[in-house]
């Protein structure tokens, strides 16, 4: 068994929706970076090819790279994914928390679990997605970021 850690921010600027774990949450504000910066898919994909002892997002998707600019954050996942089950890993568990001081996320939960466990072709059983607020404080709580962070537990096959 391996655990791997994954996190990520990016700013928020104007205009929407808002992209989190796959899908479009209607916000008037959205994340900023080089592709569609999506906070959790990032985290996540860092979180599985640590695991994996594979590296990370930036070394596998470097934005350095123009073919990465605007790139579908779950079609690096995608990609992550299938180098992480080529060399023999499954998913046991994946456990995710969402800072935002908003949206809520909770409305959302369900669907996201449903297309992380799609992209990652597994149970939505094994998948946890939570959030927190800052209360009002920090860079979260003044919306100025979103961050992810998770954990995930691969098993040998």
């Amino acid at each position: 068994m391996r655990i791997g850690i994954g996190h990520d921010s990016h700013r928020l600027g104007p205009g929407g929706p808002l992209r989190i774990g796959g899908i479009d949450i209607p916000h008037d504000r959205e994340l900023l970076g080089h592709s569609d910066a999506d906070v959790l898919l990032h985290a996540v994909t860092d979180a599985v090819l640590g695991a994996a002892a594979l590296g990370d997002i930036g070394a596998m998707f470097p934005d350095t790279d123009p073919a990465n600019r605007g790139r579908d954050s779950a079609e690096m996942l995608t990609l992550a994914w299938r180098r992480v089950v080529g060399d023999g890993w499954r998913l046991s568990n994946l456990d995710c928390t969402v800072f935002a001081q908003r949206p809520k996320i909770g409305p959302h939960r369900d669907t996201i679990r449903r297309r992380l466990a799609k992209i990652l072709d597994c149970p939505a059983e094994v998948i946890n997605v939570k959030a927190k607020t800052a209360e009002g404080t920090g860079p979260v709580g003044r919306e100025e970021i979103i961050a992810a962070e998770c954990v995930v537990l691969l098993e040998s096959v």
